[in-house]
């Protein structure tokens, strides 16, 4: 009995010791980090674009963090005027930071490329602004249209060329596409003050 009270009691130990070295002790020094100047909390619809883009696994290929000087090149191109620091991300409940650069990091993409028009049409059909991209078109966010259907209130989506739909056709947003525009919307970084 002895034996197995000593083997419980080291188990219970060791496992102690790997959460509070893992998870309390992280969970604390996090906890005392400040939102970045300008980093607020999601809107319902920005909440429901994050859980679309975590859904569609837009994370696989883009990340959302751009690494500072000596640590690749992300400034040179343009991903933003600074390193991303931990304040960015405080909001985040699930961090969206990726896996792999197939496509551009994201972290920045508001400031870059704000135009709803352009982000929508990426959404449909990425070769139709961006040619040679290698993004899968995500068609079931949007619903091709006869034009005399289209309700005022609904938001239609300039597609030309070869990825136009039929003459007399539009394609319209759904409430899911609109929400991941917003959620992109949210992936701003800002200068920080010195």
């Amino acid at each position: 009995m002895t034996r197995a009270l000593l083997i419980f009691m080291g188990a219970f130990a060791a496992i102690l010791m790997s959460f509070t070295a893992l998870a309390l002790v992280p969970s604390l020094q996090l906890a005392a980090i400040e939102p970045t100047e300008g980093t607020r909390n999601y809107t319902f619809e920005e909440r429901m674009g994050k859980q679309i883009y975590m859904r569609d696994g837009c994370m696989y290929c883009h990340t959302q963090q751009v690494r500072p000087d000596g640590f690749g090149s992300d400034m040179d191109r343009g991903w933003g005027p600074r390193g991303s620091l931990p304040g960015d991300y405080v909001y985040d409940d699930t961090h969206q930071l990726g896996t792999m650069r197939t496509g551009p990091d994201l972290h920045d993409i508001a400031t870059r490329q704000p135009s709803r028009d352009w982000q929508l049409a990426h959404l449909y059909q990425p070769r139709s602004v961006s040619p040679g991209s290698v993004m899968p078109a995500y068609p079931y966010l949007f619903e091709v249209k006869n034009e005399d259907e289209v309700l005022a209130s609904e938001v239609t989506v300039p597609i030309g060329g070869e990825y136009a739909p039929p003459e007399g056709q539009v394609v319209v947003a759904t409430e899911e596409a609109l929400w991941l525009y917003e959620y992109l919307m949210t992936l701003e970084l800002r200068e920080q003050e010195e």
